[in-house]
């Protein structure tokens, strides 16, 4: 049975598919824009805005819980405290927003822009 099995897989392993979402989920803080399928786009945006918020509370047990998540303790984690905690402050959510930008001639993939409000 398939109960409680929301999460996409992608056809890739467990860790193959951590590693994707980081990878996404690092270039969408750094450059606040990018263009992937709306599958992916769909999976990023939970795992992205929990890390927005908890970037509101800059505590040293947050900046770990982010830094954890997104596998590094660089630019990313931040960012996430230093720029968008700040500006998100007032609020309650919806950080991000997906739009659908075309269908990709090779595999005929909906491709959508997912970037911060």
């Amino acid at each position: 049975m398939k109960h409680h099995d929301s999460n996409r897989k992608f056809g890739r392993e467990r860790n193959v598919r951590t590693a994707l979402m980081r990878s996404l989920a690092r270039s969408l803080i750094l450059e606040e824009k990018i263009e992937t399928t709306l599958a992916k786009a769909k999976e990023l945006r939970p795992y992205v805005e929990k890390l927005v918020t908890k970037g509101k509370n800059d505590t040293v047990a947050n900046r770990r819980l982010v830094a954890t998540t997104l596998g590094d303790r660089t630019e990313a984690s931040h960012k996430v405290f230093k720029e968008l905690g700040p500006r998100y402050n007032d609020r309650q959510g919806g950080y991000t927003r997906i739009v659908r930008t075309r269908v990709r001639k090779d595999d005929a993939a909906v491709m959508a822009q997912i970037s911060f409000v």
